[in-house]
């Protein structure tokens, strides 16, 4: 599947203050000219993701995410060599990620910015693998070829596929998460509803109101 039409430009996210500094978030495809060098995957994901597979903007933004493969994390710190990196560490800490440092399984979301002084730019999330297939990390029975887990998007951007971005978000739904689950039940079609439909009822329960919500969705 191609991605959304439409995509055109998007607008700048806002910039939000957090207790460890403030968030200046790049449009997605500053991001993506920042992880093009990488010859390892990696994906758009979060909320642009959703609204690339929608083809246009519809809500603000506080952040931007970028996927990469857990086995592929030390690519990422030698892309952006001068840049902080800085892992969230369960249930709530940041500290400073060293240069080379294997992150530990239960760490999984990176907080990057260029510099001390620099607002954060970007949220690294690490996804598990094993052998050629990605593993969701909330329930390992749930998995993908690597190869099927992103679309490109018009402009050639890749991005993490609306029903695996969506299963991310099914698990404590915020208003924003409902908003992008409403805005991307259209745009699924029969397989990849069929896929979050299973997906949702294995990782969580068959009543989860987004399973029901896509087992009535009809075909088309």
């Amino acid at each position: 599947m191609s991605g959304g039409a439409g995509e055109g430009k998007r607008p700048a996210a806002k910039r939000t203050e957090t207790p460890w500094g403030p968030w200046d978030p790049p449009p997605p495809d500053e991001a993506a000219r920042l992880f093009a060098p990488l010859r390892v995957p990696w994906w758009i994901a979060g909320g642009y993701a959703v609204e690339f597979a929608v083809g246009h903007a519809f809500r603000d933004h506080a952040d931007i995410d970028v996927t990469l493969l857990r086995r592929d994390q030390l690519a990422a710190q030698r892309l952006l060599a001068g840049w902080e990196w800085w892992a969230a560490d369960p249930p709530g800490t940041l500290r400073p990620w060293l240069p080379g440092e294997i992150l530990p399984p239960h760490v999984h979301d990176i907080w990057c910015r260029p510099g001390p002084e620099e607002p954060w730019r970007i949220q690294l999330m690490l996804d598990d693998t094993e052998g050629g297939d990605w593993l969701f990390r909330r329930d390992p029975r749930i998995r993908l070829p690597v190869g099927r887990l992103g679309r490109l998007s018009e402009g050639g951007v890749p991005y993490l596929r609306p029903e695996v971005q969506l299963l991310y978000k099914a698990g404590a739904p915020r208003p924003k998460d409902e908003q992008d689950f409403a805005k991307a039940l259209p745009v699924l079609d029969a397989d990849q509803r069929a896929w979050l439909t299973g997906a949702i009822s294995l990782a969580q329960d068959a009543g989860h109101p987004w399973a029901v919500r896509l087992r009535a969705r009809p075909a088309g």
